[in-house]
C-alpha cells in the first residue's frame, strides 16, 4: 500500500520506495500541500505552515474576519483557484454563467481505487491504487477530482485533474491545468530542452525568480522549439549531488509549465493544456479530463532523477510488447535516395546490406501519389507504380526473399494542395475562411479534429499496412498548424482547437497504431519536433532529430536523455560529408553515438563495398551485445558536451554484472591533458574485467580512480570500454 490517510490530521501520505508526498485538508477545506521530498515518517506537518500574522494586505478566506489573517494566497496548494484573495497562477479559470471567474473549490471527500482508471481519449500510464480528492464549489457546482498515482518502486507520481459542472448550465473553463504543488523556497534552477529543427532537446539552466518563469508551445504540437519537461534542481546541483524534480506532461498538443516565485519564499509549480488561445464549453453534467503529469523527485542529482523517469516511463507508459523487446535494424532509404528512386534502385540497396544484420528495410517519402518532390501527393496513399510497378508487393517480395521485414513511411496528418484527396476535398484542410493558408514544404495540415477526416485516414493508411506485409511505420509530421480553425466546431468553440487536434491524433493512434500490435510504429516529426509521453505511449521509439551528425548528436541525445529512456530516440548511421553540417566523422564514431538508441543505417548501400559490409556487420553485433543496457540499463552521465570538449555515457546493467562505457572527444589538440573518466553506478564490491585494458579492477577502484581513454589523432573520436563480472 503506497496512500495513507490519517484521519485525525486529515493528511494524506503517498509513499514510494523512498520518497514521501504528503498534503492535507485544512480548517477551511483547503487541499494544502505540506511536503513532496526524501521519505519521512508519517508525522504531522502543519508545523511547517508558514507564519501568516502580521502579513498585511492579505485578503482574508471569504467569509472571515481579516483579523485572523488566514488567506488562500499564503497556503500552499495542490490546486490553486482564482478570485478569493489569490494572486497567483491559478491551477483552474472557470467562467461561471453570470460572467464571473470565480472559484472555491474545498474539499468533498475522497476514494481510494484499487486501480488507476484510464483517461478518456488520452494516454497515461498504467497502474494500481490511485487517490482521488474531491473538490466543489458551493454555489456553483463546480468541481474538481484530483488524481493521485504513487509508483512505490520509481517514487513517482502521476497526477491529473477530472473538472466537473454538476449544474451549472452554462460554464466555460478558461483554463484548466492539470496539477499544482509547492516547493517551500524558490533556491532552485529551472532546467528545460529548447531548440529548434536539427538540434532540438539542448539544455538550458537558470534560477528560478520571484514572478513566473514558463516554457510553453502554442504550435498544437509539443514542437522542436521546447519540450513539455522541465526539471527544478537544486542551485548548484550536478548529475549526481542536489534535489531535482522532474515534471513530464503526457501531452501532445499546446503546453505551458511554470514555476512562480511568491512573496512568501515559496515556489509553485503548475501546468497543463495552454490556456493561450484556450477554452472549453462545459454544459451541465459534463467533464473535462486534463493530461496527466509525472512529477519525479531525486535527491541524487540530475542523473538519479533521469534514472527514476527512465524507469517510470519505461515500466508504465511504453508499450509492454515492445518496450523491452529486441528492436529492428533498419536501413531508412532517404538519405541515400531522398524521392529519386525505382524499384531497381532499391532492390540495390537491399542488396548490399544482405547478411550484415540488419533486418528491416524502411522505404522513406514519396512511394505514393504524385511525389517526386515535396511539392504534392501527401493525403493520397495509393502506390505511384509509375514508379513502383507492380506496387509494394514486389519490395515486399524481394525482402521476404532476402530474409528482412518490409518498413513504411507515412505523414497522415498532412494533405498537398497538389493532390487528388485535396482537389476532391479541400475543405480537409484546416482553414480559417477568407484567409490565405501559410504553407510550410509546399503542404498544409489535415482538419483531424473532424470525425469524416479521421475516418479518411484510418481508411486509407490501414488499407496500405494491411495489403502489403508491412512490419514497421514510420509516422512522419513536418509542420506546425498556423490556421487554428476547423469549419466542424461553431464560431463559439474555435478556441477548442488545439486541444481538439491532440484528441483527434491519440483517436488515430489508438485507430491505426492500436489496430496493427504486431508492427512497429517509430514517431517522427521533421525529427523532434513531437518528442513527448504521449507520442511515446504508442511509439516506442521516436527520431529526435532530423540532424544525424554525430558531433550534434551528443549534444542533441544527451539533452533527450534527461527526460527520456535512451531507448526512446531512434539513432541511425548516416554518410559524411553529413548532410545536415557537412561534417565529416568517421564511422566508428558514428556507429559508437548511433548505439546509445534503437540503432539503424540511413544511407545508400548500393555504394557499399566488402569493408563496408564488414564494418556494419561489426557495429550491429555491437549492438546487439549491448542492446539490452540500452533497452532496460541504467544511465549515468559522465560528461557533459554543453561544459567542455568531451562526451561521456555509462550504461550499467540492473545487477551491475556488465556495464558499457562511451566516450567521445570532440576536437584533437597537441599536446593536450589528459582526461580521465571516473565510472559511476557499479558494484564497489565486485571484481570487474575492463575488457579492452586486459585486466580486472574493483568496482570500488573504477568508481573512484577512474579511467584514461587514449583517443586517436584527429577530432570527434570515441573509445568504448566494455565492464562486466567475469
Amino acid at each position: 500500500m503506497a496512500i495513507y490517510f490519517d484521519e485525525g490530521t486529515k493528511t494524506f501520505y503517498l509513499e514510494g520506495r523512498d520518497t514521501t508526498y504528503a498534503f492535507y485538508i485544512n480548517e477551511f477545506g483547503y487541499a494544502e500541500h505540506l511536503y513532496y521530498g526524501r521519505k519521512i515518517a508519517r508525522e504531522p506537518l502543519t508545523y511547517t505552515r508558514g507564519l501568516i500574522a502580521g502579513r498585511t494586505c492579505a485578503a482574508a478566506v471569504p467569509g472571515l474576519d481579516d483579523a485572523g489573517y488566514s488567506s488562500y494566497q499564503y497556503f500552499a496548494t495542490e490546486l490553486s483557484f482564482f478570485g478569493s484573495g489569490d494572486y497567483r497562477e491559478p491551477t483552474v479559470l472557470a467562467e461561471n454563467e453570470c460572467g464571473d471567474r470565480l472559484s472555491e473549490l474545498l474539499y468533498d471527500g475522497y476514494e481510494i481505487l484499487a486501480y488507476k482508471p484510464k483517461i478518456s481519449g488520452m494516454p497515461s500510464t498504467r497502474g494500481e491504487e490511485t487517490l482521488v480528492i474531491h473538490l466543489k464549489d458551493k454555489l456553483s457546482g463546480f468541481g474538481a477530482d484530483l488524481y493521485y498515482t504513487v509508483f512505490e518502486d520509481t517514487g513517482a507520481v502521476a497526477r491529473r485533474i477530472i473538472y466537473k459542472n454538476e449544474g451549472n448550465p452554462a460554464l466555460t473553463l478558461r483554463r484548466a491545468y492539470s496539477f499544482a504543488f509547492s516547493l517551500p523556497s524558490q533556491d532552485y534552477e529551472l532546467l528545460s530542452l529548447h531548440g529548434a529543427w536539427g538540434r532540438e532537446n539542448q539544455v538550458e539552466r537558470y534560477p528560478v525568480h520571484f514572478g513566473v518563469s514558463s516554457v510553453d508551445s502554442k504550435r498544437a504540437t509539443s514542437s522542436a522549439a521546447i519540450n513539455p519537461f522541465m526539471a527544478l534542481i537544486s542551485r548548484g546541483a550536478t548529475e549526481e549531488l542536489g534535489e531535482a524534480y522532474g515534471v513530464s506532461l503526457v501531452y501532445s498538443s499546446s503546453f505551458v509549465l511554470k514555476a512562480e516565485g511568491t512573496g512568501d519564499g515559496q515556489l509553485l509549480v503548475t501546468g497543463g493544456i495552454n490556456d493561450f488561445d484556450f477554452s472549453w464549453a462545459l454544459s451541465a453534467g459534463e467533464i473535462f479530463e486534463t493530461p496527466e503529469v509525472l512529477l519525479t523527485y531525486s535527491p541524487d542529482g540530475i542523473g538519479g532523477m533521469s534514472r527514476r523517469i527512465h524507469d517510470t516511463v519505461r515500466r508504465y507508459l511504453v508499450n509492454e510488447s515492445f518496450v523491452y523487446k529486441a528492436r529492428p535494424i533498419v536501413i531508412n532509404n532517404w538519405e541515400g535516395t531522398y524521392m529519386d528512386f525505382d524499384t531497381e534502385k532499391l532492390k540495390a540497396i537491399i542488396d548490399g546490406v544482405r547478411g550484415t544484420g540488419i533486418d528491416t528495410f524502411v522505404l522513406d517519402d514519396g512511394w505514393f501519389g504524385k511525389r517526386d518532390t515535396d511539392e504534392s501527393g501527401l493525403g493520397d496513399w495509393v502506390v505511384n507504380e509509375k514508379k513502383l510497378p507492380g506496387g509494394l508487393g514486389v519490395i515486399a517480395s524481394y525482402l521476404k526473399e532476402a530474409g528482412m521485414k518490409f518498413g513504411l513511411w507515412f505523414e497522415p496528418e498532412m494533405i498537398s494542395p497538389d493532390s487528388d484527396v485535396y482537389r476532391a476535398h479541400p475543405d480537409y484542410a484546416i482553414k480559417a475562411p477568407g484567409r490565405e493558408n501559410c504553407l510550410t514544404r509546399h503542404q498544409l495540415v489535415m482538419d483531424i479534429t473532424r470525425d469524416d477526416v479521421r475516418d479518411y485516414i484510418v481508411e486509407s493508411v490501414n488499407k496500405i499496412i494491411d495489403g502489403n506485409d508491412i512490419s514497421y511505420v514510420k509516422w512522419d509530421y513536418n509542420r506546425n498548424v498556423t490556421e487554428f480553425y476547423s469549419l466542424g466546431l461553431p464560431k463559439d468553440r474555435q478556441s477548442e482547437f488545439a486541444h481538439r487536434y491532440a484528441l483527434g491524433l491519440y483517436d488515430l493512434y489508438e485507430r491505426i497504431v492500436n489496430a496493427h500490435p504486431d508492427v512497429m510504429f517509430e514517431g517522427c516529426a521533421g525529427g523532434g519536433a513531437r518528442f513527448d509521453l504521449g507520442t511515446l505511449a504508442y511509439f516506442p521509439q521516436i527520431w529526435n532529430s532530423d540532424d544525424t551528425d554525430a558531433e550534434e548528436r551528443t549534444l542533441i541525445q544527451y539533452g533527450t536523455s534527461i527526460a527520456y529512456p535512451l531507448s526512446a530516440s531512434s539513432c541511425h548511421v548516416s554518410v559524411v560529408p553529413n548532410h545536415q553540417t557537412a561534417r565529416a566523422t568517421d564511422m566508428k564514431t558514428r556507429a559508437d553515438i548511433a548505439e546509445l538508441g534503437a540503432f539503424g543505417y540511413e544511407l545508400d548501400a548500393s555504394l557499399f563495398d566488402d569493408s563496408d559490409r564488414a564494418a556494419v556487420r561489426e557495429q550491429i553485433a555491437e549492438y546487439k551485445r549491448c542492446e539490452q543496457l540500452v533497452l532496460a540499463g541504467d544511465l549515468y552521465r559522465l560528461d557533459s558536451p554543453y561544459e567542455g570538449n568531451f562526451f561521456g555515457f555509462m550504461l550499467v546493467s540492473k545487477d551491475k554484472s556488465c556495464a558499457k562505457m562511451t566516450l567521445y572527444r570532440r576536437m584533437g589538440r597537441p599536446n593536450s591533458t589528459v582526461k580521465r573518466f571516473v565510472a559511476r553506478g557499479l558494484d564497489e564490491s565486485k571484481k570487474y574485467f575492463v575488457e579492452e585494458l586486459g585486466t580486472t579492477l574493483s568496482g570500488s577502484t573504477l568508481m573512484n580512480v577512474g579511467l584514461l581513454p587514449e583517443f586517436s589523432a584527429g577530432d570527434f573520436k570515441t573509445v568504448t570500454y566494455h565492464i562486466y563480472v567475469k
